[in-house]
């Protein structure tokens, strides 16, 4: 179901928990689904060891795919038009995120409206593990 324009004005917000108590097999299968199997993310030795990180942690692109779910949640399939984030704190094993959207601006003109978006996923502790924004077609 998409969003449609009557039910949303400027300032509106939607809270989402996107991965609850992530785990390492979660990272692992995301190193398999995208070919990325850099050891800071699959190899808990390479890691601790040589790199000096307490564990393996998730791929930046794992985290915005998550975030990337509450937006699709809350504006429906297909409607995503632009979405860019930074990354600004590591995703470790037994993680929780929460993505949080605020509607920035609702756009009207033409045949095809439109809304932007703030975003920002956090962990558990609060912590902005991602920041971005995101603009998405809504229906009129």
């Amino acid at each position: 179901m998409s969003l449609k324009l009557n039910e949303v004005k400027v300032g509106d917000t939607h809270e989402e928990v996107v991965v609850e108590d992530l785990k390492r097999t979660q990272i692992v299968q995301y190193a398999g689904a995208s070919g990325d199997y850099n050891p800071v993310h699959t190899d808990n030795e390479y890691v601790t060891k040589v790199a000096g990180y307490p564990t393996v942690f998730a791929h930046g692109m794992l985290t915005m795919g998550l975030t990337g779910k509450a937006i699709t949640n809350y504006v429906g399939d297909g409607r995503l038009t632009n979405f860019g984030v930074r990354f600004s704190k590591q995703v470790w094993p037994g993680d929780t995120l929460t993505t949080n959207l605020t509607v920035t601006e609702v756009a009207t003109e033409g045949d095809s409206p439109s809304i932007s978006l703030d975003v920002v996923t956090t962990n558990a502790e609060g912590d902005v593990v991602v920041k971005g924004t995101a603009t998405a077609r809504i229906d009129a």
